[in-house]
């Protein structure tokens, strides 16, 4: 108990004496150091006492990476949708370079007393990236949905589309038009789904008789910047077709066959990852990868509700199978 009071006390600024008053619920206590102390109990992993335990919030986190990828926003959209209809409010917190951090915003929805949260991308899919806000979760009993792959070691529901899957059928479409030098664009080397997906990349093409080359993979950020000075790497190494990990990177992809004077798929066939919005409107409409993401919503839902209510515990991951979406950014390689 005296670790407890010191912890909450100096998470607080305030005394151990005050801490104790409010656990014991006694009077001398403004509201507001009340309710400070209350969040930092829950913020740092701690039950309040049964009687000062008030029902959880109607709310439900809904954290994303960022905005500029469409496939974020088409998700939240499905997600925030399904949660409305069942009762719930989502509150959307956005990340953005510099900004409030994914573990800056899971104390503010503890303080909040949310019922749950979802994350749609985040830390968890990156190895080498800061994991400690999950763990708070967890001391809570938090109920959370993990979507897209994550790390081993965090042991929450997760909803994935199967990486592995997606690069197999991307690369077996670009063998068949008779691509034999193959380029691969990724995300960060520690990010779990471009290891997924470089992992399947390098045995089916193995098993192809046409081994994945060191120059052929590149990795990046999640732009339309970054693919555009990555597939400039790729062609200078000589590839006729690119796989990539976003569709923002393959539009990037797109640009920079343009800049070096190459047709888009006369010359270099491009192929994107998400299937999102407009997709069908670039030019050339861009042949991807669809991740099914109206299924993967429902599922999500039910995955956090269930949890909610008690009935499942968390832990496994669901794998969502992929559809190759075929239009005019692939072609058979140049003679």
């Amino acid at each position: 108990m005296s670790k407890r009071l010191a912890e909450v006390a100096r998470k607080v600024g305030v005394s151990e004496a005050t801490v104790s008053r409010v656990l014991n619920d006694k009077p001398g206590v403004s509201d507001a150091t009340r309710q400070a102390v209350l969040t930092a109990l829950d913020v740092l992993g701690y039950e309040r006492p049964t009687k000062l335990r008030g029902e959880r919030a109607r709310l439900v986190g809904l954290v994303l990476p960022e905005l500029q990828n469409p496939i974020f926003p088409a998700l939240a959209e499905i997600i925030g949708g399904g949660l409305t209809q069942n009762g719930y409010t989502p509150l959307l917190c956005t990340q953005n370079a510099g900004g409030i951090t994914e573990s800056d915003y899971v104390d503010l929805l503890l303080a909040q007393q949310v019922s749950g949260v979802i994350f749609l991308g985040g830390n968890y899919s990156q190895a080498d990236a800061a994991h400690e806000h999950y763990e708070r979760l967890r001391q809570v009993n938090l109920p959370a949905v993990l979507v897209n792959a994550r790390i081993d070691a965090l042991d929450f529901a997760t909803v994935s589309t199967d990486d592995a899957a997606a690069a197999e059928q991307a690369i077996q479409h670009l063998h068949q038009l008779g691509h034999r030098r193959i380029g691969i664009l990724l995300g960060p080397l520690d990010h779990v789904p471009s290891q997924r997906k470089l992992a399947a990349a390098r045995r089916l093409l193995e098993h192809l008789g046409s081994p994945l080359e060191d120059d052929l993979v590149v990795r990046g950020l999640y732009s339309l910047e970054s693919g555009q000075a990555g597939a400039s790497r790729l062609f200078a190494a000589g590839a006729t077709a690119v796989v990539c990990a976003s569709d923002p990177l393959a539009l990037g992809a797109v640009r920079a066959a343009r800049r070096a004077g190459l047709r888009v798929p006369a010359d270099v066939s491009v192929v994107g990852y998400d299937d999102s919005f407009l997709m069908s409107c670039t030019e050339p409409p861009l042949t991807t990868v669809r991740q099914p993401i109206e299924s993967m919503g429902r599922t999500v839902i039910e995955l956090l509700l269930s949890q909610i209510a008690g009935t499942t515990e968390p832990g496994d991951e669901l794998l969502f199978e992929p559809e190759l979406v075929l239009r005019a950014s692939t072609g058979p390689v140049a003679a």
